[in-house]
């Protein structure tokens, strides 16, 4: 057997020994991916404009770059409630409230939610 498909067995083992399946990580990948679609998508999330994160084509600087956002923001709920609203945590702030003006449905801030915690 080759190295990878060892890790994939052994990681499939403890998954299965601590009562858990991979399902939630391959649903967390898709909503990840589907993060990133919408974040830079010019018509939707266009994090891109503002952002500068790894990877990025052209991207803003009037905004933070989007890096070691786990370290930033350890509770996922606060990272999605700064999408979802900005204001909240900072009235003057040029970032548009994605969810309290209806640009993103919530679905939407989710996804960008997960993928921007991946950064």
């Amino acid at each position: 057997m080759r190295k990878p498909a060892k890790l994939v067995l052994a990681a499939s083992a403890v998954a299965m020994l601590l009562g858990a399946t991979l399902a939630p990580m391959s649903a967390y990948a898709a909503s990840a991916e589907e993060g990133k679609k919408i974040a830079e998508d010019r018509k939707k999330g266009n994090c891109v404009s503002c952002h500068a994160y790894e990877g990025a084509d052209m991207p803003g600087n009037a905004a933070p770059p989007l890096v070691a956002m786990k370290a930033r923001y350890p509770d996922k709920a606060k990272l999605r409630a700064q999408i979802y609203d900005p204001t909240k945590a900072n009235p003057n702030t040029i970032m548009p409230p994605f969810g309290k003006h209806g640009i993103l449905s919530d679905k939407e801030i989710d996804a960008i939610a997960e993928w921007v915690h991946t950064l």
